[in-house]
Order: structure tokens, then sequence, then C-alpha cells
């Protein structure tokens, strides 16, 4: 079953061409961009033209953070806490990494 505006979009491109809103495009000529993942490929480019970082990425930042706050703790139970959330950070940086891949 073909889209609805099917019909509409094939006129507006033919009109383009037409027009030749479609010659001189920078790139012309030149072979498409690698790709190594074609399945997620369009959301990479959002994320990296937007200056958004995936989850594991934020998620380390605040790992490294914690480490340096543990460093310069010296109160015994703080540590405890510090070292118990910077487990669960590694487990949902390896749960995002894995999400991220897919």
């Amino acid at each position: 079953m073909d889209h609805p505006l099917i019909d509409l979009i094939s006129a507006k491109i033919a009109e383009a061409e037409r027009n030749g809103d479609f010659d001189n495009l920078p790139g012309a000529g030149k072979p498409l961009p690698r790709v190594d993942d074609p399945e997620n490929a369009l959301i990479r480019r959002i994320m990296e033209e937007n200056r958004a970082e995936p989850e594991f990425v934020t998620l380390s930042r605040r790992l490294t953070a914690l480490r340096a706050e543990l460093v310069e703790e010296s109160d015994r139970t703080k540590r405890r806490e510090i070292m118990t959330e910077m487990s669960m950070m590694e487990a949902r940086i390896e749960m995002a990494r894995r999400a991220f891949a897919r």
C-alpha cells in the first residue's frame, strides 16, 4: 500500500527537478559517507548536530565526580555511601552502553 500523499510528494519532487533545485547540490558526485550503523545513523547524526551525548557518557562523568568526591571524603559512613553509589553508577553505565549499542 502506497503512502496516501505519494502523488503529492512525487509531484513536488518532479517540480523541484524541473526548477533545477537538485542541480549543483553540495557533495554532488561524491560517494556517500560510510555508515557503520545504518539503523541508527539518523539518530546519531541528530545527536551530533545538537551536541547531545549518549546517557552512558553523562553517567561516566558523574562516576568521575564521585571518584573525586571519594578521595576527598574522610568520614567512613559517607565513603561507604559514595562507594555504593559508584557501584550502582557503574551498573547503570553498562546498561546504557548496551542499550546504545543496539
